[in-house]
């Protein structure tokens, strides 16, 4: 065989351009052990990031809610807004109807199916837990605000909203 022939048959021989068998195999067991690692990292990043972002939101205004009516769907969050005066009705089902006004003035009719706390009255900020449908606000829970006559009760354990000790 002659020179040449010998270094054609080595060019064409794929056994010299590709690595050998047993590193493509180490290469298969690694994947198949890492890739459900890799798969439950960006799961557990998912997550992460939704309930973080949920919980950022804390609440949303009365005129947030009515400039983004369209795109909240019936997703559940919190609703913050004050107690329309002469809006509360009890209703049949152990709950209480009434409106909650945002800082335009606009307002919100609200439907809660719970017991309203004892706090609960006209004129105090509340946070609602429910959805929104056709305009209608459907709760489930009912959180009062604590008032300025608390601070005014208990002055050494509050501060005033400017953060400054009574």
């Amino acid at each position: 065989m002659s020179e040449q022939q010998e270094v054609s048959d080595l060019l064409n021989d794929r056994a010299i351009f590709e690595p050998p068998l047993p590193k493509r195999a180490k290469r298969r067991r690694a994947l198949k052990i890492w890739s459900p690692f890799v798969v439950l990292a960006l799961a557990l990043g998912f997550l992460l990031v939704r309930g973080l972002g949920n919980a950022l939101v804390y609440f949303r205004t009365v005129d947030e809610t009515l400039s983004m009516e369209a795109t909240l769907g019936t997703s559940t969050f919190r609703l913050e807004g004050v107690v329309v005066p002469q809006s509360v009705t009890t209703n049949n089902q152990g709950g209480v109807d009434f409106q909650v006004s945002g800082v335009d003035g606009r307002r919100i009719s609200v439907i809660d199916s719970a017991n309203p706390p004892q706090l609960f009255q006209a004129n105090l900020p509340v946070v609602l837990v429910g959805y929104l449908s056709h305009g209608t606000f459907y709760s489930n829970q009912i959180m009062v605000k604590h008032s300025s006559s608390y601070i005014a009760a208990h002055p050494s354990r509050v501060a005033s909203l400017g953060g400054k000790k009574l």
